[in-house]
């Protein structure tokens, strides 16, 4: 156990250096007059896939009719020859009409290669691989380049071109660093995992996982066609107060502020629908509201106390009418964001594009629980009948509720494909008409898909007189108990009183919408920034440090993997040797304490290493060309540590750090073999 707390202790000090080490960089910028933070504006001319979709138009076009060379027959010394002929002729023609572009973004991966490196460069629309060299921008602006951090926002103005394995690139023509990075993002392949840290720091979400930043692109998309779809209809959108002194339209259990400059109490509104229709009574035909609601209660995977609601009122039609807008909406939405009607949520499909089913409360319950709650004739029976299922009920229910009550427990598990379930019982409606058929029945329906209710809609009721009835049963509920009841609104029921006609009405649950249309499984991970229960500063500051510990261990790692097909043999070893010798040699992980270049050598860093022994091991390594020292310290590299000591300018060398040589795109390119920070100083390699 000391052994690993003084294991992050030093992961801690190399996390603290790290950091210092990046505001050092930002501190030798600004001296040299190359302050990234005082560019204010930078001319963006294309995206990275509009790079990519270009250059294959453009390709197409050029190229189009020929034909890859024919290496049939041919040794393999021969096929490279043939084909890297074809490479270049290739790129001669196609650099003879350059698409000329100019992107931004975060460089989220540098190699650097001696004279020529490669970076990738991630913008909204996805990322695209970026080829430096020193002789075309610049040896300066190279010498910073190979100084930045990954994080690090740049500007790229060159020109597209395809590497020799295919991949389409930029080749750069000036690189201008907009932007440093001071923190430490997380290790690529692994990304942001923690979801706890993910909804905090929803920026850092975005940049590493590109899964989500894709549910959040779509989610914009799904609202931009919802108003396409209304706009189609005629539909109006307006705005309503936020904060009201009667937080009425729904069950719900609101939160309380206090407003300073009128001296009163007012309450964060729980749903748009009695300021909607107000608009009707004042002759607004066709009304919606997308908007923020607020709701005092649990949070779960489908309810955050802060969700976004969208209601729509439309004059001279009912529920039937409302059905119909849904189902049309629903199909209409799943085409265009997800390109058919058929969807896929945890793996079962979903058929937007059928009929919805329609069925009513009674029926469903009598279908999935076996009882028939036409057949029961008052309140007490209704709660034997609960008594009997196990079902719990508070005192003040009464049949209605139970209806409700069992619907909930054996029906709504079944409702996979959408379902419209109709006709709910008055007890729980007090803002819908009654069914002319059966007064004790509402026009209203619920759309279920999923299990989930996605929407609920009612013929609206328009008589003052029955609308006062009901808020007084509310107002009854409320004070024997009930936290969720509404409350009379005497303004409302005045503007009923002037005259509605006769609306239906409907709201959305736009957040669980996204959901089902993203695929996705919690509220909160189609929320930007969802409600979280607030850290105390010593939680806090200790999620901090173990995030950017995390991030630590891998910074700057070579996270993409590396072709090593063309690998070299160091000179050292070209000559065959046998076993036993090579044997002998003794491979160890060494921890990177301190690494500075050499005086008067432009290729020989000087590493200070820990090598498990209570000693500290001194190693010269001529690869300055390939790596700035301060992007070494804390890393953990791997070495021979029994060869004997070797004077290099000077200095005894007392062993030789393991690298991997290899050739890209006509490139000789060196990374230094770096491991696991977790693997201790002294671990023998066999």
């Amino acid at each position: 156990m000391a052994n690993q707390n003084n294991n992050k202790g030093g992961q801690q000090q190399d996390v603290n250096q790290l950091l210092k080490v990046r505001r050092e960089k930002l501190q030798n910028l600004q001296e040299a007059g190359k302050d990234p933070f005082q560019i204010t504006k930078y001319n963006v001319t294309h995206h990275s896939s509009d790079v990519k979709e270009l250059y294959n138009a453009h390709e197409a076009e050029i190229l189009g009719d020929r034909k890859a060379p024919d290496v049939e027959g041919l040794d393999d010394a021969a096929k490279r020859e043939v084909i890297n002929n074809d490479y270049n002729e290739r790129r001669e023609i196609m650099d003879a009409k350059p698409i000329e572009v100019s992107i931004a973004g975060r460089m989220m991966f540098k190699r650097v290669m001696g004279k020529a490196s490669f970076c990738n460069i991630q913008d909204l629309k996805g990322n695209i691989q970026v080829y430096v060299a020193r002789d075309n921008i610049g040896e300066d602006s190279y010498a910073d380049f190979k100084k930045s951090d990954i994080g690090d926002i740049y500007g790229v103005k060159g020109f597209a071109f395809r590497t020799k394995t295919g991949e389409i690139s930029i080749h750069a023509e000036e690189i201008t660093l907009l932007s440093k990075s001071l923190q430490i993002l997380p290790e690529k392949f692994h990304g942001l995992t923690d979801t706890d840290t993910r909804y905090r720091q929803r920026y850092v979400d975005l940049i590493m996982n590109q899964e989500s930043k894709e549910v959040f692109i779509k989610r914009s998309q799904i609202l931009k066609e919802i108003r396409n779809f209304l706009a189609g209809r005629d539909f109006m959108e307006v705005e309503t107060p936020m904060l009201v002194s009667n937080a009425g339209g729904a069950a719900a259990r609101p939160f309380e502020t206090h407003y300073n400059a009128l001296n009163e109490d007012v309450k964060l509104r729980i749903s748009l629908e009695l300021y909607l229709k107000r608009l009707i009574v004042g002759g607004l035909e066709r009304v919606y509201e997308i908007g923020r609601v607020f709701r005092n209660e649990g949070v779960d995977t489908r309810h955050n106390p802060e969700f976004t609601l969208m209601e729509i009122y439309q004059a001279y039609t009912d529920y039937e009418g409302m059905m119909e807008l849904t189902e049309s909406m629903f199909r209409y939405l799943a085409e265009k964001v997800c390109g058919s009607t058929k969807i896929s949520y945890n793996g079962v499909e979903i058929d937007l594009g059928k009929p919805f089913a329609r069925m009513t409360m009674i029926d469903a319950i009598k279908k999935y629980a076996g009882v028939d709650f036409d057949q029961v004739p008052d309140d007490a029976a209704a709660k034997k009948l609960a008594d009997e299922h196990h079902i719990e009920y508070e005192e003040r229910h009464k049949k209605g509720d139970i209806v409700n009550l069992f619907f909930e427990e054996y029906c709504e598990k079944e409702l996979i494909q959408p379902t419209f379930i109709m006709d709910h019982p008055i007890e729980i409606s007090p803002l819908t008409k009654k069914k002319p058929s059966d007064p004790t029945k509402v026009e209203r329906f619920e759309l279920f898909c999923n299990t989930w209710e996605m929407c609920n809609a009612y013929s609206e009721l328009n008589d003052p007189i029955d609308q006062r009835e009901r808020f007084a049963a509310q107002d009854a509920n409320a004070a024997a108990g009930d936290d969720e009841a509404e409350h009379t609104d005497e303004d409302f029921l005045n503007a009923l009183e002037i005259g509605m006609p006769p609306t239906g009405g409907i709201g959305y649950g736009i957040d669980r919408l996204v959901m089902l249309l993203t695929d996705s499984q919690a509220i909160r991970d189609v929320l930007l920034f969802p409600t979280m229960k607030s850290l105390d500063a010593k939680k806090g500051e200790g999620k901090a440090e173990k995030a950017v510990e995390n991030a630590a261990v891998a910074e700057e790692k070579v996270a993409e993997k590396i072709d090593f097909s063309n690998v070299k043999i160091e000179p050292l070893f070209e000559e065959m040797i046998d076993f036993d010798t090579f044997a002998k040699a003794d491979f160890r992980a060494v921890k990177i304490l301190e690494c500075e270049a050499v005086p008067k050598s432009k290729k020989l860093l000087k590493f200070t290493l820990d090598d498990g022994t209570d000693r500290k091991r001194t190693i010269l390594s001529g690869i300055h060309e390939y790596y700035e020292p301060e992007d070494l310290i804390g890393k953990t590299a791997i070495a021979i540590v029994n060869l004997p000591p070797r004077k290099m300018m000077g200095i005894d060398s007392e062993g030789m750090l393991i690298s991997a040589v290899h050739e890209e795109d006509g490139h000789e390119g060196l990374n230094l073999l770096m491991v696991n920070d977790w693997i201790p100083a002294g671990a023998k390699l066999y």
